[in-house]
Parts: C-alpha cells; structure tokens; sequence
C-alpha cells in the first residue's frame, strides 16, 4: 500500500484540472462535519440577509482592520 507521501507526491504532479477534481472526489467522500447545534448557520444567515437588505450596518474591510490593530 502507497504512503501519503507516495500518494501525495503523485497527485501534486497531475495537472491542476485533475487536482481539483481528486480533491473534490476526496472531500465527497468525507462525512459531514458541519453541525449546528448552536443555531450559528442560522445566525449567519440572518446577519447575511440584514446586511443584504441594509449595507450600510456593515463595516468596510479598512474600518474593521482599523478596529482590529486599535485592540
């Protein structure tokens, strides 16, 4: 059985079209790891939906970038 390296040195060299695929087909094959339990994907997309109808509650990247090196 190849290794992960074996394995990963052989998939770095397939051309990016082929990349892309094997790791779609890799992560299909991955369970679910998105739970929500906290109701945070709802939460996200209630905030989504207020910013979609009032732009202007929502910060630029500058103006959060300000905020965050102030802290």
């Amino acid at each position: 059985m190849a290794s992960i390296v074996e394995v990963e040195k052989l998939a770095f060299a397939l051309p990016e079209s082929e990349r892309a695929l094997l790791a779609a087909h890799l992560l299909e094959s991955l369970p679910g790891i998105l739970e929500d339990e906290d109701e945070g994907i709802a939460e996200a997309l209630r905030r989504g939906a207020e910013l979609d109808e009032n732009p202007s509650i929502g910060l630029s990247l500058e103006q959060f970038d300000q905020m965050f090196k102030s802290r």
